[in-house]
């Protein structure tokens, strides 16, 4: 598929010159380095780059237009605009042929609950039959990729006859415009939290960027969960049809065994997953399918056969006499809801392992103290990704929230999880959280292979001495 320059020209109001006739685009780069045949180059601005200083190599590897902010006078054709950032996503979508509008496009946002909630959706919608695709945190280097790279994976959606695609929508996403270009059928809220506000720099801002993906001109129909503040106020705010859902407005909600039970439209449902903030991400996930045409009799049955996602409230069991759960949880308020669900588990003692992550949100390290003190029996305080921070600093942060001392610091992460499998006891349940699915750990300017999930097998194995 290509697209003549002049119309792309047309898209961001540039004036175009004759010749422009003549140029076919065929793609969109944003990355030199990564230059395809007959594409356009988009000199993006960024904090710590900008793309104009490399759109000579651009040029050199073969971009036959550039999309800049500046006149650079390379010798190929320039569209010069205000904002490469925010002119990037119409024009990738334009030059692919608009595929979002090919299909069922699902975008959720939310602090907490976007993995967990694509997850269940897709899979609920492939046992349904429907062809899905989901883009997220399992899927990519980044939740929500940039514009060029988005577009190009909604085309080949489309060329594959896929015909529902689920997408993670980060706040970093909506605000540096990548998913700008879409249309999505349906766009979700699951809650929002503290947490890269080192980015937004408040929460307004970081709700106000959530909240630019349930502008009419990027989606047709809303779902919400209002089981939290900021849910309530995006339900009222926003004007584009909305449907409000939420853990509290299901009926007969009880726990059984790592299950979740209750009725839903009228129909009972058996959720194979814990927690009741699980409950909330399934019914989310039941009312977008309800939302793209599906019959809630079936949604109901296929939610009996949701599968645990990775590092999401994952069991991790080598035979100890002990319950392990690997949990993704890194905000305060996503903890108090993994701890909650946790304590359902167990009239034991539950034991909790987490750190926090360096070079972001200072703040949210003593809240996160104070919680997991307040709600486990013992706690163990150790490294997350403390990439250029003095693990020791972001701990002392983290127990400076606590009325009283954690159990154990240990700023080795893999001898803090040893360290809680050597008090834990039977009955009780061990907490490693913050980390979930991630298979690397950041220390410094180095990237270590690290996954809570491998390494708690590995110390499992050690201590009960089952079979490698």
């Amino acid at each position: 598929m290509s697209l003549e320059l002049t119309r792309v020209a047309d898209i961001v109001g540039v004036e175009p010159k004759p010749s422009w006739s003549e140029i076919e685009l065929s793609d969109v780069c944003h990355d030199s380095r990564a230059m395809a045949p007959e594409a356009l180059f988009a000199a993006i601005t960024g904090d710590s780059s900008d793309g104009h200083s490399y759109a000579g190599d651009a040029v050199e590897a073969g971009a036959v237009a550039l999309l800049v902010e500046r006149p650079l006078g390379l010798g190929v054709a320039e569209l010069r605009v205000a904002s490469v950032r925010e002119s990037l996503g119409p024009v990738s979508s334009a030059v692919h042929g608009n595929p979002s509008r090919a299909l069922q496009l699902v975008g959720v946002t939310g602090t907490n609950g976007k993995t967990t909630t694509v997850r269940i959706l897709s899979r609920l919608l492939s046992e349904l039959g429907v062809s899905v695709a989901e883009i997220g945190t399992l899927t990519g280097e980044r939740t929500t990729p940039e514009a060029p790279e988005l577009q190009r994976f909604l085309a080949d959606a489309v060329a594959r006859d896929v015909a529902a695609v689920a997408m993670e929508v980060s706040s970093h996403g909506l605000a540096q415009r990548r998913v700008d270009g879409c249309r999505f059928t349906v766009a979700a809220f699951t809650n929002l939290g503290s947490d890269h506000l080192d980015y937004h720099g408040t929460i307004e801002e970081y709700f106000a960027a959530k909240r630019r993906l349930f502008s009419p001109e990027l989606s047709d129909l809303a779902v919400v969960n209002v089981d939290g503040e900021f849910g309530s106020r995006l339900a009222d705010e926003i004007t584009i049809p909305t449907v409000r859902v939420g853990a509290h407005l299901v009926g007969s909600l009880r726990f059984e065994h790592c299950m979740n039970r209750f009725r839903w439209r009228e129909r009972e449902v058996q959720l194979p997953l814990a927690g009741e903030f699980n409950v909330a991400n399934a019914v989310m996930a039941a009312e977008i399918a309800v939302a793209l045409g599906q019959a809630p009799g079936d949604i109901a049955e296929a939610l009996a056969t949701t599968p645990s996602v990775p590092g999401r409230f994952e069991v991790i069991a080598q035979g100890q006499p002990f319950t392990v759960i690997v949990d993704y949880a890194h905000t305060h308020d996503a903890l108090e809801a993994v701890l909650t669900a946790a304590r359902a588990m167990t009239s034991s003692s539950l034991i909790v392992v987490f750190g926090a992550g360096g070079n972001r949100d200072h703040d949210k390290r003593p809240l996160m103290g104070r919680v997991v003190r307040s709600l486990a029996d013992r706690v163990v305080v150790t490294s997350d990704n403390p990439r250029d921070e003095p693990a020791e600093d972001i701990i002392s942060a983290i127990v400076s929230g606590m009325a009283t001392p954690p159990d154990i610091v240990e700023v080795d992460r893999r001898r803090a999880i040893g360290a809680a499998f050597d008090i834990a006891r039977e009955g009780d349940l061990v907490l490693l959280a913050g980390k979930g699915h991630e298979a690397t750990q950041t220390i410094g300017s180095r990237t270590y292979a690290f996954d809570d999930r491998q390494v708690a097998v590995e110390q499992l194995r050690m201590r009960t001495g089952a079979a490698s």
